[in-house]
């Protein structure tokens, strides 16, 4: 479990292409974390570009045994290819009765190219019997961020409990079968803005905005 919101090493930007030109990489292809993403960081007046810019960039693998590992290597592979300022994230669902499975791995629980019903089918055999208050698990999400001279992190994360069936068809991954008590809702039953707002990623997002606002506004 990460201990602080905040880890970083503070030096000074020094490429001037960086400041002036205001660009940043989202270091991903996924078309739902982009536009979570991008929508959250819309008022910095920032050049957004994603993987999809960058064919050189290829697959990186994610080799991490912790999400903020796999963060970082995303982060600074995009950087030192790219030559620009990057933010990487790395999203896992621990759930207490699997101790903390799936975890870092997540995105491959049901195997190296499973699909986003595979995991949660897998998800909802590993559980099943199991009765809901026991059902507990917590979304945690890490972003690092990554220039030349810079390296920072955050984390956000939220405490929910696994459904015994998907309920709702919005969002993405395991979404329809995270519930929010406090919401009584699943996440795949709220409207983008209301997930952004309480969610693990938008609780991260609003940490590295600030950081982010020191850092382009410099």
């Amino acid at each position: 479990m990460l201990e602080s919101p905040y880890v970083s090493r503070q030096f000074s930007l020094s490429d001037p292409r960086m400041s002036h030109e205001k660009t940043l990489i989202l270091a991903t292809h996924n078309s739902h974390k982009v536009e979570e993403l991008s929508s959250a960081l819309g008022g910095l007046g920032l050049i957004i570009k994603t993987l999809d810019d960058f064919p050189q960039v290829g697959e990186i693998e994610e080799t991490g045994k912790t999400l903020l590992e796999n963060a970082f290597l995303k982060a600074k592979t995009v950087h030192n290819i790219t030559g620009f300022p990057a933010i990487a994230d790395d999203t896992g669902l621990e759930v207490e009765a699997l101790n903390g499975a799936p975890g870092v791995y997540s995105a491959r629980y049901a195997g190296e190219n499973a699909t986003v019903a595979d995991n949660v089918n897998k998800m909802l055999f590993e559980l099943d019997g199991v009765e809901s208050k026991k059902r507990v698990a917590t979304f945690r999400t890490v972003i690092a961020f990554v220039t030349s001279e810079k390296e920072q992190w955050v984390d956000g994360f939220i405490q929910g409990n696994i459904t015994h069936s998907p309920v709702g068809k919005n969002g993405f991954g395991y979404d329809p079968i995270f519930y929010v008590p406090g919401l009584d809702k699943t996440f795949a039953e709220m409207s983008s803005e209301e997930k952004n707002e309480i969610s693990h990623r938008g609780r991260a997002v609003k940490k590295i905005i600030t950081i982010l606002k020191n850092e382009f506004e410099d």
